[in-house]
């Protein structure tokens, strides 16, 4: 059954776009859109990717299989790929709309079904408008760095950051809603600016300025990690989140100089010891490129190296993906696929051994879980954990990691005691 003013929202690619997504979610039930699955809507919303070539492909499939649903809904497509590359979306179906302005996503949907109706009543407490438990606030946009491989500076525009008042004010927000975690986003987080106040500014004003229970960081460059930032960590006394994402790319100095990044080596490794000082349960995570153009087998070797060396608790592996338009696409010495493949399948083997070994290594200590659904939940480390099933989703919860469980998640079970909720 179609529901008359049903949207359904799809989220594809980082971090980022789910936060815009969730923004987009509630803009529709401001204009009275029921949200809904695909199946039921008269309107489908794609928040597009375009950071690789196959997030390109996977964003092609998803606006194609929303076109081509039984009801033939509007297809509403946003995001990175709809500012790239409006005409080949648009070409995928008649009833394809490409707006590459996330904030006039609502208006357009509303308009595809005759106009606004009455705002929805306000949705249960501590749940974001598409269900999950962890708010976002987008804090930064933008990039002005441009490193060979990436296209998405084209499609985000100037690095530009969200007024610190602004900033307060929605995180405020998000905690009258019930949020217990909100979790601070970004193109480039780390570059975050307003007047005189920087990211490590940004977090200490946050703590003072709001009662939240606990901010999560989201990807921060590691040139922009530093003794300021880790200390605001560090002085925290939980109420950040003991983990932090800094994109890797290469442990190889050669690899990172053709990608243009920022770093090199002994920096990514300064970044790390410098967050371990302030915080020495951090829980470091990394994305991993194999296979970028003139990667030889000892650059990859030193790579890993680099990787085996920091300890990371997660790892995400990429094959480098030729993106036209960029550098590294017309770049010499293009990787063969089948060694990519195997580079990749080395790496994350490497993965999935730092990653059990950090989870053996917080058995039998306290953690902070932020209960996402009915006995699971997620630790300040970003683990998965297993908690009682009377834990209310959405809270947050002090227990202790027992052992580790079959499927990579820390059992917390056998009791808790429900951290108290500031104003």
């Amino acid at each position: 059954m179609v529901r008359e003013r049903g949207v359904a929202c799809v989220s594809l690619g980082c971090r980022v776009n789910r936060v815009e997504s969730d923004a987009m979610a509630e803009a529709l039930e401001g204009l009275g859109c029921e949200l809904c699955d695909e199946r039921e809507a008269a309107v489908v919303v794609v928040n597009t990717c375009a950071v690789t070539g196959e997030a390109q492909a996977k964003t092609r499939k998803a606006v194609r299989r929303a076109a081509g649903l039984p009801q033939r809904p509007h297809v509403v497509a946003t995001g990175c790929a709809a500012s790239l590359f409006a005409s080949e979306l648009e070409a995928l179906g008649p009833r394809v709309r490409v707006e590459p302005d996330r904030s006039q996503v609502a208006r357009v949907a509303s308009d595809l079904l005759g106009g606004p109706g009455a705002p929805l009543p306000a949705r249960r407490e501590g749940l974001t408008p598409t269900g999950r438990t962890r708010f976002g606030v987008k804090v930064q946009d933008g990039c002005d760095r441009r490193c060979s491989y990436c296209i998405v500076w084209k499609a985000r525009g100037p690095a530009r950051s969200l007024a610190y008042d602004e900033a307060v004010a929605a995180v405020r927000s998000a905690v009258s809603r019930g949020a217990r975690e909100v979790v601070l986003t970004g193109i480039n987080l780390g570059c975050y600016r307003d007047g005189g106040r920087d990211l490590a500014g940004l977090v200490t004003g946050l703590l003072a300025d709001t009662g939240v229970g606990r901010l999560r960081l989201g990807s921060v460059e590691p040139q922009d990690v530093g003794d300021r930032l880790a200390r605001a960590m560090g002085e925290s006394r939980g109420r950040v989140a003991p983990y932090l994402h800094v994109p890797l790319q290469s442990g190889c100095d050669a690899t990172l100089r053709r990608m243009g990044r920022a770093y090199d080596a002994a920096g990514y490794l300064a970044a790390a010891e410098a967050v371990r000082a302030r915080v020495p349960d951090v829980a470091l995570a990394c994305d991993l490129i194999v296979g970028f153009p003139g990667e030889t087998d000892a650059e990859f070797t030193e790579s890993l190296a680099l990787c085996e060396r920091v300890g990371f608790a997660r790892m995400h592996v990429f094959r480098y993906s030729r993106r036209p338009g960029t550098p590294a696409a017309d770049a010499p010495d293009q990787v063969p696929a089948e060694v990519s493949a195997a580079r990749a399948a080395e790496a994350r083997a490497l993965a999935a051994r730092m990653r059990r070994a950090a989870l053996e290594a917080r058995v039998g200590r306290e953690e902070l879980v932020v209960v996402q659904a009915p006995g699971r939940g997620v630790t300040g480390g970003l683990h998965d954990a297993l908690v009682d099933d009377d834990a209310p989703v959405g809270a947050l919860v002090r227990a202790r990691a027992r052992a580790v469980a079959p499927r990579g998640a820390l059992d917390c079970r056998g009791g808790y005691d429900a951290c108290e909720r500031k104003a």
